[in-house]
């Protein structure tokens, strides 16, 4: 099982930008799929997931409102479309395999994570 996660980029405050994370050995009903993101210096932090078998969605506070997760089971793609972008978002955006905790959270699951793809929200 391989993801591969692209679309970051430089951005201005307000921004949009949209990532994918193309998964490829495995379908997406098989696995939920999680975005996590790491700011240089913190811990990484989960962000958002889709569940595999209903495909229902889950956000961290700090992005509801402003990022939407979807994905295209034709292109065994994940997206996650994010607005108003803020300077905080800026992080290391990683995709991975996740099963949503009892906590309303997702955990990343079987050990399958993409490489990261870098936002900067910056003016």
């Amino acid at each position: 099982v391989q993801l591969q996660a692209s679309g970051g980029g430089l951005v201005q405050p307000g921004g949009s930008l949209r990532l994918s994370c193309e998964v490829s050995g495995t379908t997406l009903d098989r696995y939920g799929i999680a975005w996590f993101r790491q700011a240089p210096g913190k811990e990484r932090e989960w962000v958002s997931c889709i569940s595999g078998s209903d495909g229902n969605t889950y956000y961290a506070e700090s992005v509801k409102g402003r990022f939407t997760i979807s994905s295209d089971r034709t292109k065994n793609t994940v997206f996650l479309q994010m607005n108003s972008l803020k300077a905080t978002d800026t992080a290391r955006y990683y995709c991975a395999a996740a099963d949503l905790g009892d906590d309303g959270v997702c955990y990343p699951a079987a050990g399958y994570w993409g490489q990261g793809t870098l936002v900067t929200v910056s003016s």
